[in-house]
């Protein structure tokens, strides 16, 4: 028993040597990512940002106020869609009407589904307020900069590109250690993967910060209807746009994502829902992005072998990769999502969550538990209301 102890120990080792130069690996793509020009094509075309929202959260106003604030010369309209007219929300939007009367903006609150995934409902129902043939479409927690539209719509002009989506970094959207803690994951764990995924041609995304295409791409997709039965909306987009032999492209741009997180509950069930819709979009991939994890796993491999001297060594190496990448990323995308003394404490609730997600059908979402069927598919039958 010792010596397969041993043994695994070591095997241990090797993956978090790996996951050191994953780290490192990562910190290069991301600074050749954002070195990348930006679209010398520029659309004069009006565009309709669609925002779906729910419920009032910490910096909603601040987030929505950023889309008000675009240096773009065409016009543009903003529409606001809620379920319920009681919802929070709305007060947070009519304040920022009064303070832009000039600006072309609508409310609507309708609270008919057409499926279990509510925001796309929600999204169905705005559409008909929606005026002009370039649509964006960008989640309630999402704050942008002032070139946001200009750099989205100049990308989607480029010949061949069906769909523009954007990465996003994390930043805590009122204090407290879960929010940062989750600002954290979103920084220094889900962006170094996507940017790397993408600079390697290993994935695709299509992220709920920023979804742009013409309408006329949506209607040969089937508009927001074909997308309201999936948990992951925004990748089912993407995927059936790419179905038609159109591009998604990411311009290199950076927004940020609000980390609202009140409790360790909130943010486990939040970040193992994104772990679990991962693993049905792409389990392999799932499975093989254990190598991230080279703290736990330096540190695992340390108990196991005693503590000797090497897989001390290890560990360390392990952490000072990983202090890099949280630097450079932080340096590259303008960002500082939390301390670095928080980090190994980070990493070790990231591996926490992926080895929960390994197994396991249901998600938390919106006070509800819903079950994920293999396809994706939300099983509207088995929506259970959470006390």
């Amino acid at each position: 028993m010792a010596l397969i102890s041993m043994e695994f120990g070591w095997f241990l080792v090797v993956l978090a040597l790996c996951g050191a130069g994953y780290a490192v690996m990562a910190v290069l793509a991301a600074g050749r990512f954002m070195r990348a020009p930006s679209s010398q094509h520029r659309s004069d075309a009006p565009v309709t940002i669609l925002k779906p929202l729910y419920l009032g959260e910490p910096g909603l106003k601040e987030n929505l106020e950023s889309f008000f604030a675009q240096d773009f010369a065409a016009p543009i309209q903003i529409v606001f869609g809620v379920h319920d007219q009681a919802d929070p929300a709305i007060e947070v939007v009519r304040g920022l009407q009064e303070k832009y009367p000039g600006f072309d903006t609508c409310i609507v609150a309708e609270p008919a589904m057409y499926g279990p995934n509510a925001k796309v409902s929600n999204l169905i129902n705005m559409m008909p307020a929606a005026k002009h043939g370039i649509l964006v479409l960008s989640d309630s927690d999402i704050r942008v900069p002032p070139n946001w539209l200009s750099e989205v719509t100049g990308a989607l002009a480029r010949p061949g590109v069906g769909l523009v989506t954007c990465l996003y970094k994390g930043e805590a959207g009122n204090r407290g250690l879960w929010p940062t803690l989750a600002a954290m994951g979103t920084s220094y764990d889900f962006l170094p993967n996507v940017v790397t995924g993408v600079s390697l041609g290993l994935a695709e995304p299509c992220m709920g910060s920023t979804i742009a295409f013409t309408r006329a791409v949506l209607e040969k997709i089937g508009g927001f209807a074909a997308f309201a039965d999936y948990l992951a909306d925004d990748y089912e987009m993407g995927r059936a746009v790419r179905q038609l032999g159109l591009e998604l492209t990411i311009p290199a741009l950076g927004v940020s994502h609000s980390a609202t997180e009140t409790s360790a509950a909130e943010l486990v069930n939040h970040e193992l829902r994104w772990n679990r819709t991962i693993r049905r979009i792409n389990p392999v991939g799932h499975a093989g992005s254990i190598i991230t994890f080279a703290v736990p796993l330096a540190l695992m491999a340390a108990v196991l072998l005693d503590f000797r001297p090497a897989s001390l060594a290890i560990l360390g190496i392990a952490l000072g990769a990983r202090l890099i990448l949280k630097y450079r990323i932080d340096r590259i995308f303008d960002t500082n999502a939390g301390p670095a003394w928080l980090l190994p404490l980070r990493d070790l609730l990231s591996f926490g969550v992926f080895v929960a997600s390994l197994s396991g059908e249901t998600v938390h979402w919106r006070g509800t538990r819903l079950s994920v069927e293999r396809s994706g598919v939300l099983s509207s039958e088995s929506v259970e209301a959470l006390q």
